[in-house]
């Protein structure tokens, strides 16, 4: 298993950081490893939506499907991929104290059988990975 946590400090709302980040279209715009993603669906978001991204790992394209599994507005949400893997990413929001709101991401990505040989190796990538995406959204999130 790799696993990346941060947390962010926000200007934005709870209910406005909570929007950007349950639509997970946006993360083509705050996680550098994503080249493409867009929400499936006219309808709300919420649980059982999905999101078609692209993302580059480890050197190549690889397409996700994320569903929100859990849907805890504005507080939190929780998206799920199956692909070999599972990726599971959870999204908690809290006001901040002065103003704002504070935004703990925990990603984990998990190996099944032989896959979980490359533990130790998927960590270091998964390390880099999040270390650039926190950053981007720590940007989306103060703009």
């Amino acid at each position: 298993m790799a696993r990346y946590e941060t947390t962010i400090r926000s200007r934005l709302a709870p209910s406005d950081a909570f929007a950007y980040m349950a639509d997970f279209s946006n993360a083509r715009f705050w996680d550098p490893s994503v080249s493409e993603a867009r929400h499936q669906g006219d309808g709300p978001i919420g649980i059982g939506s999905t999101f078609a991204l692209v993302a580059r790992f480890a050197g190549r394209r690889v397409p996700l499907t994320y569903t929100v599994v859990a849907f805890e507005p504005p507080e939190r949400v929780v998206l799920e991929a199956r692909r070999g893997f599972v990726s599971r990413d959870t999204i908690s929001i809290l006001p901040a104290v002065g103003g704002g709101s504070t935004v703990h991401y925990d990603a984990v990505l998990t190996f099944s059988g032989i896959g979980r040989l490359f533990d130790p190796l998927m960590q270091r990538v998964f390390d880099r990975v999040g270390a650039k995406a926190a950053a981007g959204i720590e940007a989306a999130l103060n703009a």
